[in-house]
C-alpha cells in the first residue's frame, strides 16, 4: 500500500496532523489497536492555552505560562521551542473547537482549571474527560474526510530505510513493514513521509496510568531505524493513581486521579490527615509532579505505609460529583464515596519528557521521519512536564510538521530511482509454542524498571538493571527471530528497547533534575546542563 503521509499512531498529534495533511495528498493513520486506545483519549485534566485577553485569568499572559513551563522543566527546556508551542496556544484551541471538541463553558467563556506548576488557572477542559472529547471529536472528523484512510489493528514491526536496503547514498525512510492482527499478514506500507505518533511507554513500569497500548512502539522504531533519541531518563510519575490493592483489571489498575483536583483545592495527607508536602515545597499539593511525586515517595519509605490520601471531603456537597463525574463515579465503583472520605493514591508511571529528538517542526534526525506528540522530544517539557502542556503541544507541533513536510517533501516530489522494498519473509519460523516465556519476560521486565529505575534511582541499580536488561533483551531477540512475529512479542520487543534507552540516559546523568533524582547524585550539576542524546549510527 502507498501514500503520500503514513501517520503511525492516531492520538491528537497524528490526527491534528493527518486531518490537515488529507488535503493534500493520500494520508493513512495507522493504530495498532482500537482507535481510541491512546494516551490522548485517557488524559483527564485538560489542555494549558492562554486565551485572547478578554477570556484568560486575570494577570495571566504568555510569558506567565513560559515562566510556569521553563520552571517546570529545571534549565532543559529548548526556550525557543517553548515560546513557540506557548505562542500558537489560541490557534491549537480554535483548531480543535473546529473540529468539534466542546470544552466546558459559562455561556461565551471557557472554564478554566489550575494544576501544578501552574500560575494561573488556564487548563481548558471538558469535565474531567477532556483527552476523551478530544479524542472523539478528532476521530468522527477523521472517519469522514476525503483522503484519509484510519486502518485499526495494524502493529507497525519495523520501519523501513534506505540504509537497511542497502542504498547507503541518503539514509531516509521509505515507509514500514506492518502486521494486520486480524489475520496474521504482514504488508509493506510505501510512504516517503512517515510521522511517529505513537505515544508513550508508560506500560514499561509496573504501575502506570497509561493504557496497555502504551509500549514505547514509537520510540522503539524511531531507533531502531537509526533516529537519535533524547532525554529518555525523564519519566514523569503521576502522583495520584488511585490505590487499591484488591481491584482487578487494567481501569482498576491504572485509574488516575487528574491532578485538576488539586487544582480544585485537594490536599494530600498522610495516614494521620497531616499535609506532608508542606514539608517539602511551599506550593505544597501544588507543585509540579516530580517535587510531589518524591515527596510522596519519601512518605511511604518513611513511614512503611502503602499509600497517602487525596483529601477533598472539605469541599461542598456535591462539587465532586458535578465537577469531576467520572472520577466520581468510578471511585464509587471501589467502594469509595470521596465526598465523605479521603482518596488512597500512590504515584505511578506517566509521561514520557524524551522520545525521539526532533525540532519544533517535529522533524527528526532521518530524512522523511517525523515524530509528534509523547514520542517526541521537542524541549518543551525539559526535564519536567508542566501538567496539561502535551495536549497543547501535540496539537501544535501535529501543524507544524505538516508545514515543514510541504516545504522539504511536498508530495509531488519523488525520489530519484528509488529502492524496491523486499515482501516480508517468515522463514522457517513457527507460530509462537509457549506464550508463558513472553509472559514471564514482560513481567520481569516491569518490574525491574520499577524496582530499579523509578521515582528515586542510584548507581548500582541503574547498573543492576543494565545488566539484567541485557539477559532480557537476548531472550527476547532469540524468540523473535524464531517465530512469527504476533503483538505480544512485538510489545515485548519494543518494551525492552525502551527500557535499555531510559537505563542508559539515566547512567550518563551524573546529577539530579527534574525527574531524574539519584541518592548518589543528589544535587544539580551545570556540568550537565544539556540533552542526554543517544545516537544508534
Amino acid at each position: 500500500m502507498t501514500a503520500d503521509f503514513l501517520v503511525i499512531g492516531a492520538g491528537v498529534a497524528g490526527l491534528s496532523f493527518a486531518l490537515r495533511a488529507a488535503r493534500h495528498g493520500s494520508v493513512i493513520v495507522l493504530t495498532k489497536g482500537d482507535v481510541y486506545e491512546s494516551n490522548t483519549a485517557w488524559a483527564q485534566g485538560g489542555i494549558a492555552s492562554v486565551l485572547e485577553e478578554s477570556q484568560r485569568d486575570v494577570g495571566d499572559s504568555e510569558e506567565s505560562h513560559v515562566a510556569d513551563t521553563l520552571d517546570a522543566g529545571a534549565g532543559l527546556c529548548r526556550e525557543s521551542a517553548v515560546r513557540t508551542i506557548v505562542g500558537e496556544g489560541v490557534a491549537a484551541i480554535n483548531d480543535l473547537c473546529q473540529y468539534g471538541v466542546s470544552f466546558d463553558r459559562d455561556k461565551d467563556h471557557f472554564l478554566l482549571g489550575k494544576e501544578g506548576g501552574h500560575s494561573h488557572r488556564r487548563i481548558l477542559h471538558a469535565r474531567d474527560t477532556t483527552g476523551r472529547e478530544v479524542a472523539r471529536a478528532l476521530i468522527e472528523t477523521a472517519r469522514n474526510t476525503p483522503n484519509l484512510t484510519l486502518l485499526e489493528h495494524h502493529f507497525v514491526i519495523d520501519l523501513i530505510t534506505s540504509a537497511r536496503l542497502g542504498a547507503v547514498a541518503e539514509d531516509r525512510v521509505l515507509g514500514a513493514y506492518v502486521l494486520e492482527k486480524k489475520t496474521g499478514e504482514v504488508k509493506v506500507f510505501r510512504s516517503d513521509r512517515v510521522i511517529l505518533a505513537a505515544g508513550g511507554c508508560g506500560k514499561v513500569y509496573l504501575y502506570t496510568t497509561n493504557p496497555d497500548s502504551a509500549t514505547g512502539d514509537g520510540v522503539a522504531l524511531g531507533w531502531r531505524a537509526g533516529a537519535s533519541i533524547s532525554n529518555m531518563e525523564f519519566i514523569q510519575f503521576h502522583p495520584t493513581c488511585f490505590y487499591n490493592p484488591g481491584a482487578t483489571g487494567p481501569e482498576a489498575r491504572s485509574f488516575l486521579v487528574s491532578e485538576a483536583v488539586r487544582g480544585e483545592g485537594g490536599v494530600l495527607i498522610n495516614a494521620k490527615g497531616i499535609d506532608f508536602t508542606r514539608k517539602i515545597d511551599p506550593r505544597g499539593s501544588l507543585a509540579p509532579r516530580d517535587i510531589v511525586a518524591r515527596a510522596i515517595d519519601g512518605e511511604l519509605k518513611r513511614t512503611g505505609a502503602a499509600c497517602v490520601y487525596l483529601d477533598v471531603t472539605h469541599k461542598p456537597p456535591g462539587f465532586m460529583r458535578e465537577r469531576f463525574p467520572y472520577i466520581y463515579e468510578n471511585l464509587l465503583k471501589f467502594g469509595v464515596d470521596c465526598e465523605k472520605q479521603p482518596i488512597p493514591v500512590v504515584p505511578a508511571a506517566h509521561y514520557q519528557c524524551g522520545g525521539v529528538l526532533t525540532d519544533v517542526n517535529g522533524k527528526s534526525t532521518l530524512r522523511g521521519l517525523f515524530a509528534v506528540g509523547e514520542v517526541g522530544c521537542t524541549g518543551l517539557h525539559g526535564a519536567n512536564r508542566l501538567a496539561s502542556n502535551s495536549l497543547l503541544e501535540g496539537n501544535v507541533v501535529g501543524r507544524r510538521a505538516l508545514d515543514e513536510i510541504l516545504r522539504l517533501y511536498p508530495p509531488g516530489k519523488k525520489i530519484l530511482n528509488p529502492p524496491m522494498i523486499p515482501e516480508w519473509e517468515h522463514g522457517d519460523t513457527a507460530e509462537p509454542d509457549e506464550l508463558v516465556v513472553i509472559y514471564h519476560n514482560w513481567d520481569e521486565l516491569r518490574r525491574l524498571m520499577w524496582d530499579y529505575v523509578s521515582i528515586v534511582r542510584t548507581d548500582n541499580r541503574l547498573r543492576r538493571a543494565a545488566a539484567r536488561l541485557q539477559n532480557l533483551k537476548r531472550e527476547i531477540r532469540e524468540f523473535y527471530w524464531g517465530h512469527r512475529v504476533n503483538p505480544d512479542i512485538l510489545e515485548l520487543r519494543n518494551l525492552v528497547a525502551v527500557a535499555g534507552l531510559i537505563v542508559e540516559c539515566a547512567l550518563r546523568r551524573k546529577e539530579s533534575r527534574g525527574l531524574h533524582y539519584t541518592s548518589d547524585h543528589p544535587a544539580t550539576d551545570d556540568h550537565y546542563l544539556s540533552d542526554t542524546t543517544l545516537r544508534r549510527f
